[in-house]
Order: structure tokens, then C-alpha cells, then sequence
């Protein structure tokens, strides 16, 4: 699998389906219901990430996702890699669903670390659903100013 590389500040949003032929779009839809709403799992997992003078702060919102669903990994040498699955509920024969808004299915993101992570000190917690991921940094070196005498 390839890695695209994107700029970490860029305000443009991940079209799933650009340069994808609307028709394509609307037969798979209709063959597959599901594929809609695996889709927007996909490109609807939102994270934040925040810096801070001592490290790097990732937080996303995942309601329903168990620890054990969720998978954090540095790849590649500084490619922070969140991917897990939100497990559908399972359906009875008698059930009769009036609305269905929550998605299902996988999600992945990645994020190109800075060269200030110390990615072999990375840490991930859950708690209440949400997903907190801190990437500690290198203490910054002050740069010594050494004075030079002037002769002459």
C-alpha cells in the first residue's frame, strides 16, 4: 500500500470520490447498500492534532469503538498510522430500522510525523470513546552564540 503524501496543515478535505464516474458511484450504491455507509466511515473519522512545547497531540472521536478495535502504529519511520473498525450491530428478523445515521465499518488516517517525534515513545489511551495519541519531541537545543574577537 502506498503512502500519500500530503501537506499536515492543508485545509483541503479527502474527496473519496474524485475522479470517480458519478453513474459507477450510484450502481454500487444500489448493489450494495452498505457501500455507502462503509464509505463514509472511512472519510468521516475526524482527528485532530493539536502541538504542544512538548509534544505532538492526536485526538479523535470514536463512540462505540472498543480499544481492542482500534490500532495505532508508526510506519515507515515517522508515519502515524489510526485505523480500527466500527463493528455493525447485528440485526434481528423481526427488527424494523426506521433511520440508520450511525456509520460502520473501517477507518484509517495517516499523518506524516515532523523530525522532532520521538516515535519509539509514542502513547495511546481511550477513554469514553474518544482516542488520545501524544508523540513526545526532541527537547529543542539552544543554539550557543559564541562571541568571535575582532583583531586588527
Amino acid at each position: 500500500m502506498s503512502i500519500i503524501r500530503r501537506n499536515p496543515f492543508s485545509l483541503d478535505v479527502w474527496d473519496p470520490f474524485h475522479d470517480f464516474p458519478f453513474d459507477t458511484f450510484l450502481s454500487l450504491a444500489e448493489s450494495r447498500p452498505s457501500f455507502v455507509s462503509e464509505t463514509s466511515a472511512f472519510a468521516n473519522t475526524r482527528i485532530d492534532w493539536k502541538e504542544t512545547p512538548e509534544a505532538h497531540i492526536f485526538k479523535a472521536d470514536l463512540p462505540g469503538v472498543k480499544k481492542e478495535e482500534v490500532k495505532v502504529e508508526v510506519e515507515e519511520g515517522r508515519v502515524l498510522q489510526i485505523s480500527g473498525e466500527r463493528s455493525k450491530e447485528k440485526e434481528e428478523k423481526n427488527d424494523k430500522w426506521h433511520r440508520v445515521e450511525r456509520s460502520s465499518g473501517k477507518f484509517l488516517r495517516r499523518f506524516r510525523l515532523r523530525e522532532n517525534a520521538k516515535v519509539e515513545h509514542v502513547k495511546a489511551s481511550m477513554e469514553n470513546g474518544g482516542l488520545t495519541v501524544t508523540v513526545p519531541k526532541e527537547e529543542e537545543k539552544k543554539q550557543e552564540v559564541k562571541a568571535i574577537e575582532v583583531s586588527g
